[in-house]
């Protein structure tokens, strides 16, 4: 994969990302929000004051996800984006970091 190829596939997650986590803000009562800083999405949790952070990593050509439930590296296998070392999908891994940053079960789906 190019770099700008990449590039293409990360920055779309993050938008992706970014308008899930919005939903879910204005589907349940969870106080959430997400702050785009460049290449770093942070996802804030209020209530918990719990923080999830992914980053665009591109000299690696992939996503890093830093939560409380610990550090992920994700790499887009031409359809997902799928965790070097345990397998998972980033929506699931998302989701569970999520739902153990507010002690509620939260979807984070693709939309």
């Amino acid at each position: 994969m190019t770099e700008s190829e990449f590039l293409l596939l990360a920055e779309a997650a993050l938008r992706e990302i970014e308008s899930a986590v919005e939903n879910v803000a204005h589907v349940t009562d969870i106080d959430i929000e997400c702050a785009r800083h460049g290449n770093v999405l942070d996802i804030e949790f209020f209530e918990s004051g719990a923080k999830i952070i992914i980053n665009i990593q591109t000299p690696m050509r992939e996503l890093w996800l830093a939560a409380k439930t610990g550090g992920f590296h994700f790499k887009h296998d031409g359809h997902q984006w799928v965790d070097t070392r345990g397998g998972g999908e980033l929506y699931t891994v998302l989701s569970r970091a999520a739902s153990a940053a507010t002690g509620q079960a939260i979807r984070i789906a693709r939309a």
